[in-house]
């Protein structure tokens, strides 16, 4: 067993997308940071919430890469064979809960470091306020104006 589970999380660590939410995720804390700093308080990324928030993403993809070792879904179908070059993606690629859940949450991550980024400062509130309006006019799951 303790092979078996080291091996997996030798997998994980190598895989891209684990990678990508790993690395949205500090970068995102280290603007929360900033952010925090300047406003002298503690903010939705740098707080306890946040750090819950973000371990369970983390915990997430690992569950997630655990189920699909055990049932090996595919979703590659789902994604549309001139998307799968423009993102370069090689086929036969594989695609499961773990991936997809990844996409995601990197996404919620870009979406949490434009707004610290543009809270902290920095020249990017055109993009946060464009970005914003698409996510006000298709969803509710907008982050918090905090």
């Amino acid at each position: 067993m303790g092979k078996a589970l080291y091996d997996l999380m030798e997998t994980m660590a190598r895989n891209t997308f684990f990678q990508a939410v790993a690395l949205a995720i500090v970068f995102d804390t280290l603007m929360g940071l900033l952010r925090a700093i300047k406003e002298k308080t503690f903010n939705s990324c740098f707080g306890i919430n946040g750090a819950i928030r973000k371990v369970a993403m983390i915990l997430c993809v690992i569950f997630l890469g655990i189920v699909d070792k055990i049932i090996g879904l595919n979703l590659i179908g789902f994604i549309p064979k001139d998307l799968w070059a423009a993102i370069g993606m090689q086929t036969p690629a594989v695609i499961g809960l773990m991936e997809f859940f990844a996409i995601l949450f990197i996404v919620y991550e870009i979406v949490s470091i434009l707004k610290n980024m543009t809270l902290a400062g920095l020249p990017v509130k055109g993009v946060w306020m464009k970005v914003k309006a698409i996510l006000s006019k298709y969803t509710t799951e907008l982050p918090d104006d905090d």
